[in-house]
C-alpha cells in the first residue's frame, strides 16, 4: 500500500503532483485538500450558474448541494459502498477527489454539502452521532490547560463527556447560566478558548442570546459554538447570529423519522472548516454512506414537519398551561416564557419548535408509566412520532444529581 506520507517523501513525486495534492479542487460535489489536510465540500467550492438565484430555504433543503448523477442521470445521489477509490496514476492522485472512505465518500460529501448550504456555513463534517460532533468540537478547539465556558443546561451526554473525559485530560469547564450574556462574560478566563452555547436547551427550553454572546466571544478572540439541535436551521441558524460553529444531532429533525443516527459540525470559515475536517479524518468518525443516503431523503420534509410540529407543540403547551394538574409549562412560544421577546427575535417566522417541558402535580413517573397511545415513552426527539421522556432518569440520568437539582431538572 502506498500512503500519503510516503508519496510526499518520495523523490519520484513530481511538482505537479505536489500541487494537485495541496490544492486539488474537485468537480461537482467533491472536496479539496488544503495545507496537507483532507477536507470535503464547502459552499465556496462551486458557483453554479445553472441554479436559480436566491432559492428559498425550503428549496435548498430539498435540492441544495445535489446534482443528478453525471453518468446515469439518477436524480438521487447514489450510495457509494466502496472502501477505496482507484487512482488513474500517481501524478493524478486525488484528481477525482476520493481515495479512501474514512476521509471522503461521495455520498457523505453530498450530505455535508447540503448541510453546509442550509446552515449557511463554509463547510461541514457529518459523523456517526450528535455526540461525535460534540466531541469533535472539543477535540479540535481545546487542549490540556484550556478553559471552556459552557451552558449549565445541555444535553446530558454533553455534560458527561466534559466531566468524565475532558476534565481528567486537563481541560477546564465552567457550567454557567447562558440566559444572561453577562454570566458568560464574567466566567471568561485568560485561558478560555471555547464558548459552548445550546439554544433552546435540552430539556429546560432556555435560550441563549447568540448575537450578544458572539459579540463577547469575538471581542476576546474566543471560538463560539452553538448546539442548535432543538431549533434546527429551519428556526434558527447560529452562524447568522455570529457563531463560529454549529452542532446538529442529525438524528433528530434532519432524520425526523426515527430511522438513523448522525451528527454534523458546521464551520463558518475555511480556517475552522479545515481544522474540523482534519479531526474527522484522524478520528475516523465519518458517517456511513448508507446513513448519509437515508438522511439525504428524510431531511427533504424538514420544513413541512417542523411547521406542523411547532403548531402542534404550541397547542399542547397552551392546553397543559391551563390544566389543573400541571404546575409549570415551558415553551418558547408561550407568552409566559421568560425569554419570549428573545424567542420572537431569534426564531424564524414565529416558529418555536416541537419540544416543550412541563411538570405535573404528583408523581410524574406514574404519568410516564401509564401514558396512552399515540404518545410513546422513549428517548429521542424531532421525529414524526409523539414522544414523552422522563429526562432525570433517561436522557439526563448521567448528570450529577446535585447539578440536576441546582439547575431545576426534575
Amino acid at each position: 500500500m502506498i500512503n500519503v506520507r510516503s508519496l510526499l517523501a518520495s523523490a519520484r513525486v513530481t511538482s505537479s503532483t505536489r500541487k494537485a495534492f495541496a490544492t486539488a479542487r474537485l468537480r461537482g460535489a467533491g472536496g479539496v485538500l488544503s495545507s496537507g489536510s483532507f477536507r470535503g465540500f464547502s459552499t465556496a467550492d462551486v458557483e453554479d450558474e445553472k441554479w436559480v438565484k436566491n432559492c428559498s430555504l425550503d428549496t435548498h433543503i430539498v435540492h441544495g448541494g445535489i446534482e443528478p448523477d453525471e453518468e446515469t442521470g439518477a436524480i438521487l445521489t447514489p450510495v457509494y459502498l466502496s472502501t477505496t477509490f482507484v487512482q488513474e496514476s500517481v501524478d493524478k492522485y486525488l484528481e477525482k477527489g476520493y481515495s479512501y472512505s474514512r476521509t471522503n465518500n461521495p455520498t457523505v460529501t453530498a450530505l455535508e454539502k447540503k448541510v453546509a448550504t442550509i446552515e449557511n456555513g463554509y463547510g461541514s463534517i457529518c459523523v456517526g452521532t450528535g455526540m461525535s460532533a460534540t466531541a469533535s468540537c472539543f477535540n479540535t478547539f481545546m487542549n490540556a490547560g484550556d478553559h471552556c465556558v459552557i451552558t449549565n443546561c445541555s444535553y446530558g451526554g454533553t455534560n458527561r463527556i466534559c466531566r468524565e473525559q475532558f476534565i481528567p485530560l486537563g481541560m477546564e469547564f465552567d457550567f454557567v447560566d447562558f440566559s444572561d450574556p453577562a454570566n458568560v462574560e464574567a466566567a471568561i478566563k485568560p485561558n478560555t478558548k471555547l464558548i459552548f452555547s445550546e439554544s433552546p436547551t435540552n430539556p429546560l427550553m432556555t435560550l441563549a442570546d447568540l448575537s450578544a454572546i458572539s459579540d463577547i466571544a469575538k471581542s476576546k478572540g474566543i471560538v463560539h459554538v452553538c448546539d442548535s439541535t432543538f431549533a434546527t436551521p429551519y428556526i434558527c441558524r447560529p452562524l447568522d447570529h455570529g457563531c463560529d460553529l454549529t452542532i446538529q444531532s442529525l438524528t433528530k429533525y434532519y432524520d425526523g423519522l426515527n430511522i438513523s443516527v448522525g451528527g454534523a459540525l458546521v464551520a463558518k470559515t475555511e480556517e475552522h472548516y479545515n481544522r474540523i475536517k482534519l479531526t474527522q479524518n484522524m478520528h475516523g468518525n465519518i458517517m456511513s454512506p448508507m446513513t448519509a443516503f437515508m438522511m439525504l431523503q428524510t431531511m427533504k420534509t424538514m420544513g413541512l414537519r417542523i411547521r406542523q410540529q411547532s403548531a402542534s407543540a404550541a397547542k399542547i403547551a397552551a392546553f397543559l398551561e391551563s390544566h389543573p394538574k400541571c404546575s409549570s409549562v415551558v415553551y418558547p412560544g408561550l407568552d409566559s416564557h421568560p425569554q419570549k421577546e428573545l424567542a420572537d427575535r431569534q426564531h424564524r417566522d414565529g416558529l418555536h419548535g416541537g419540544m416543550l417541558n412541563f411538570d405535573v402535580i404528583g408523581d410524574p413517573i406514574k404519568l410516564m408509566d401509564n401514558i396512552r397511545r399515540p404518545w410513546t415513552l422513549c428517548e429521542n426527539l424531532g421525529a414524526s412520532e409523539s414522544i414523552i421522556t422522563a429526562c432525570a432518569v433517561m436522557t439526563h440520568a448521567n448528570m450529577l444529581k446535585e447539578d440536576r437539582q441546582k439547575n431545576w431538572y426534575h
